[in-house]
């Protein structure tokens, strides 16, 4: 009898999908225009166009944007198409809404994106824990990009995944 350790995960026909290292570099930013609303509550065109003309935009060179208002005030669509026009030439990505929104987006560019050839009539495990904010609606995507040509999906670790999918083919 051989006393040889193998590893059977190392060595089963598993691929690994860990959106971790998907995760584009580059600093996230909200932009709260609150502090551009005339005592952070209404919005002055002359005055916001003035805030707008005179912000150093520069300062988001290659960051991913979250424009957000923090007060509870209506803001009108066009005040965030009118940033987004000062902003869009230095930053990689825009978004209206928090980070969650801004990484729900980012990601949703990632797995439109995601080439699946490799994973066609694969057994496929999508890996879990991440230190990087994986937005939950990636993963789903991910699923509905993979279903129609994987063997298997499994969510987790090789070692204690969960089968979310099986194929009758």
């Amino acid at each position: 009898m051989s006393d040889e350790i193998v590893n059977r995960v190392a060595n089963s026909k598993l691929k690994t999908i860990d959106l971790e290292d998907y995760y584009p570099k580059g600093t996230r930013t909200i932009i709260d225009i609150k502090k551009w609303l005339f005592h952070e509550q209404i919005l002055k065109e002359t005055d916001f166009r003035e805030h707008l003309k005179n912000h150093d935009w520069s300062q988001y060179k290659d960051h991913y944007v979250a424009l957000t208002c923090s007060s509870d005030t209506i803001i009108p669509s066009w005040a965030f198409m009118l940033i987004t026009t000062y902003v869009s030439p230095f930053a990689k990505k825009i978004v209206v809404g928090n980070l969650t929104a801004l990484e729900t987006s980012i990601f949703q560019e990632i797995i439109t994106n995601f080439n699946i050839e490799e994973f066609e009539g694969k057994r496929v495990i999508i890996k879990g824990c991440s230190n990087k904010p994986i937005p939950e609606t990636a993963y789903i995507q991910l699923i509905e990009k993979l279903q129609p040509v994987v063997k298997s999906i499994m969510f987790g670790e090789a070692c204690s995944s969960v089968p979310l999918y099986k194929s009758n083919n």
